[in-house]
């Protein structure tokens, strides 16, 4: 699991950092979370091919986290694209991005896919056979989702030795696989436990920007391995956190502690600060494991 940041600092973009979007790596796939602007500049910076993009998902509808989007699925298109897109975000995505596209007569050559939400409840809005994603529903100025990234890993391991030696057929590899029992024709039951290993661990990672804190959300991202958490003020700026809707560090790091993450990364931070060390030396008087998200910085897990 891989997170790769290509901006994290909250409201404009400045000539040395960038609004919100990141890529995750999970189970060979790519998901890119939100999309501000200089989404396409900082891929490239980060040699990370488009191609390999094909889930797209926006936290919110404000600038910093979407303005990006338009560009990139129309370079998408001059880059010759096939594959499908699915866009995830908020009722209202659509209609801003075939607009913009109608209106610069920049339809697409591939099949682009919208998927809008609206739900103030957790749902899963994505699910193949490697990876499950499920919203989380935040508390911020517009409607606003968090996302949850889980690997699925259902699929136990072959003990190919205890295998061979009961001769038992390729045909029951699946069935091995999927926690089935062997019965042999000499009529002994062979126990899955014998037969097979447990499957590989399954990570997860939340992404969780923009929000006030809200302890809602903690049922949801319970016990993952990675909690990305919007961080935008310091403590001395709490009553700016409270008239925006958005988290103080020391906060960030609560939700962390009462979650029992493993890792909190910390970013969506307030271009008011110099220095972002500050953000860790105040969280880190609650949380343990934590980790400065910064422009062009990447995380493996």
């Amino acid at each position: 699991m891989k997170i790769h940041i290509l901006g994290c600092y909250a409201a404009t973009p400045r000539t040395f950092t960038n609004p919100t979007s990141q890529v995750l790596e999970l189970k060979n796939q790519h998901f890119l979370i939100d999309c501000g602007e200089g989404t396409q500049v900082q891929l490239r910076k980060q040699k990370i091919k488009f191609s390999r993009i094909n889930h797209i998902f926006i936290s919110h509808l404000h600038g910093d986290h979407f303005y990006g989007l338009i560009g990139l699925i129309s370079t998408f298109t001059l880059l010759n694209r096939e594959n499908d897109l699915h866009v995830y975000g908020p009722v209202g995505i659509k209609e801003i991005i075939l607009l913009q596209l109608k209106i610069s007569n920049s339809y697409t050559g591939y099949n682009l896919y919208f998927h809008e939400l609206s739900s103030t409840e957790s749902e899963i809005i994505f699910e193949d056979e490697k990876v499950q994603v499920k919203t989380i529903p935040l508390k911020h100025r517009v409607y606003t989702n968090g996302y949850l990234f889980k690997e699925k890993n259902v699929k136990r391991k072959l003990n190919l030795e205890v295998i061979e030696r009961y001769k038992i057929d390729t045909c029951y590899y699946q069935k091995i696989q999927f926690g089935g029992d062997v019965t042999l024709e000499d009529g002994r039951t062979i126990p899955n436990a014998e037969l097979s290993f447990e499957p590989d661990y399954e990570k997860s990672y939340a992404f969780c920007s923009d929000t006030v804190y809200n302890e809602d959300i903690l049922p949801i991202i319970k016990d993952v391995d990675v909690l990305y958490h919007e961080s935008t003020f310091l403590e001395t700026e709490a009553h700016l956190a409270e008239k925006t809707m958005h988290t103080t560090a020391k906060q960030a790091a609560q939700i962390a502690k009462n979650a029992n993450v493993k890792n909190l990364i910390m970013g969506h931070y307030s271009t008011r600060y110099g220095n972002i060390d500050l953000f860790k030396e105040e969280a880190g008087t609650i949380f343990e494991n934590i980790h400065l998200a910064d422009d062009g910085k990447s995380f493996e897990f």
